[in-house]
C-alpha cells in the first residue's frame, strides 16, 4: 500500500494534552497514516495516552523506544537499563501501572517499520537508529559513526 500522507510522532511521554494538541493538527492535515515512533511512556497520564493512542480512527502503526523497552525490563523486575535513579523510578512505576495486556501489546511493536511513501519510495521509521533503539547521533556525530548505524538500509528515508 502506497501512502500520500504520513504524521510521525515520537517521544509522548504520556503527556496527553500535548498528544490532543498534536492529533488536532493531524486532523486537519489529512493524514491517511501515523506512525507512532516509541516512547509513548513514561509520563504523568500512562494509561489515558496509550488508551487514546489505540482508540484513533486513522490508521496507526508503533515502533517501540528505549523507553518501552525500559518499562517492559522494569516490569519484568529487571533493572531498567543505563539511567538516572529517578528515571528508573518513573520506568518502574509505569510498569505497575500497565495491565499484562497493554504489556502484551508493547511486546508485539517491531523495532522498525517500513512504509512505501508517495514521492519518497520506501521510508524506514524507527526510534534512535535502524540498529539500536538507545543509539543517538548528532550533527556533530562523525561521519563514519552514522553511516555505521545505517549500515545495510535500502530505504530512501530513514525518520528516527
Amino acid at each position: 500500500m502506497i501512502v500520500n500522507r504520513v504524521a510521525a510522532i515520537y517521544d509522548i511521554h504520556a503527556n496527553l494534552p500535548a498528544l490532543e494538541a498534536v492529533l488536532e493538527e493531524i486532523a486537519q492535515l489529512g493524514v491517511q497514516r501515523i506512525v507512532v515512533g516509541g516512547d509513548v511512556f513514561p509520563g504523568p497520564m500512562p494509561l489515558e495516552t496509550f488508551a487514546r493512542l489505540r482508540e484513533l480512527r486513522t490508521p496507526t502503526d508503533f515502533i517501540y523506544g528505549n523507553c518501552e523497552v525500559a518499562v517492559l525490563a522494569a516490569g519484568a523486575g529487571q533493572d531498567p537499563g543505563h539511567m538516572p535513579e529517578q528515571s528508573k523510578e518513573a520506568m518502574r512505576w509505569t510498569a505497575k501501572q500497565l495491565s499484562s495486556d497493554a504489556e502484551q501489546v508493547l511486546r508485539a511493536w517491531p523495532k522498525t517499520l517500513s512504509l512505501t511513501v508517495n514521492d519518497l519510495g520506501e521510508v524506514l521509521f524507527c526510534h534512535g537508529t535502524p540498529r539500536d533503539e538507545n543509539e543517538i547521533f548528532a550533527r556533530l556525530t562523525p561521519e563514519s559513526a552514522v553511516m555505521r548505524a545505517f549500515a545495510g538500509v535500502k530505504a530512501n528515508v530513514v525518520i528516527c
